[in-house]
């Protein structure tokens, strides 16, 4: 079982991007600034940039709509673009959040946006505004998607780009709360197959919660210790880990030439991926899917390694070194 068998082509997502940045590079004074890394940047002047993205959370929403919990959505939508946006170093200045819905749920909605308050807050951002819209016809009455827009400010003698990346730099990961946002297509691929009742099922590994509320764990924010080790002046190139799994978002900062070398066994593996890999994904199938347990990344020289290390931990981090920059 697979991704693309899931219905999502990671190939043609990647072609699409390329043909994003052909058809922006024509338009004369629309330079392809940022497109296909996490954010995009333009200069207001003065020595600073404007830095903004948008997500989703994807079809982790179906999945809500069956297991009946929502507020996490909130969080979700807000992590995905505003963990995106401090990859570069960039200070988070507000959100947008816009919500497309069949019919108007009130209930469901405010709970939605009440995780996006609890995370904008979190990450030191402020919601500024959004738009709720029924789309009867587009939707079913129960059907909605979520989409976010994190904008933010950065200097741009401090922006964090790669490009110092050399051989040899260590890369320190940041433990995921599990499944986060991505891959969420194959995991409901995974359960159609399974008992209906799996769901309610509480594992043995999870700690008393049932599976859904396992597979519904919110992303975690990763904005406030990012800045914070990013202000230390050592980091060299932040990556978040989404769709495309570790390798393919670590290796979006790194210069040509070179590209990471990771020691999965380097790091306890959360029991939610065994279960998804024992459903019958193939081990690397699960590392181009999924965050595998370790979300956000810094590389950093190894003479600065301990430091970084050091104070990730003292922000209440548990940092690990995962692997290391190679010759490609």
């Amino acid at each position: 079982m697979d991704y693309r068998e899931a219905g999502v082509d990671i190939k043609r997502g990647d072609s699409w991007v390329e043909t994003i940045k052909k058809l922006v590079s024509r338009r004369s004074g629309l330079p392809p600034v940022g497109i296909g890394g996490f954010s995009g940047a333009i200069s207001i002047g003065g020595g600073r940039s404007i830095v903004a993205c948008c997500d989703g959370v994807g079809t982790k929403l179906e999945l809500a709509r069956e297991t009946g919990i929502y507020r996490g959505l909130g969080q979700d939508l807000v992590a995905m673009s505003v963990n995106d946006l401090v990859t570069c170093g960039a200070a988070p200045l507000f959100f947008l959040d816009y919500m497309a819905c069949g019919a108007l749920d009130e209930a469901k909605m405010e709970s939605i946006m009440e995780g996006i308050l609890d995370a904008c807050e979190e990450s030191r951002c402020a919601l500024l505004g959004g738009e709720t819209a029924e789309m009867p016809g587009v939707y079913p009455a129960d059907g909605f998607d979520l989409a976010g827009f994190a904008v933010g400010l950065a200097d741009d003698d401090r922006m964090i780009d790669g490009s110092g990346i050399a051989r040899g730099d260590v890369i320190i990961g940041l433990h995921s709360s599990g499944v986060h946002s991505n891959g969420y297509s194959l995991v409901r691929k995974i359960l159609s197959n399974a008992d209906p009742a799996a769901l309610e099922g509480r594992p043995g590994w999870g700690g008393g919660e049932t599976l859904g509320e396992i597979l519904m764990r919110p992303t975690r924010l990763y904005a406030r210790v990012a800045l914070e080790a990013a202000g230390t002046g050592l980091v060299k190139g932040m990556a978040n880990i989404t769709g495309g799994g570790l390798e393919a978002n670590i290796n979006r900062v790194i210069p040509r030439g070179m590209k990471c070398e990771l020691d999965y066994g380097s790091w306890a593996r959360p029991e939610v991926f065994n279960f998804i890999q024992g459903s019958g994904v193939d081990e690397s199938e699960m590392r181009r899917v999924f965050n595998l347990g370790i979300a956000y990344v810094f590389t950093v020289s190894e003479n600065d390694a301990q430091t970084v290390m050091e104070l990730l931990s003292k922000a209440g981090e548990s940092p690990k070194a995962v692997g290391r920059v190679v010759p490609a």
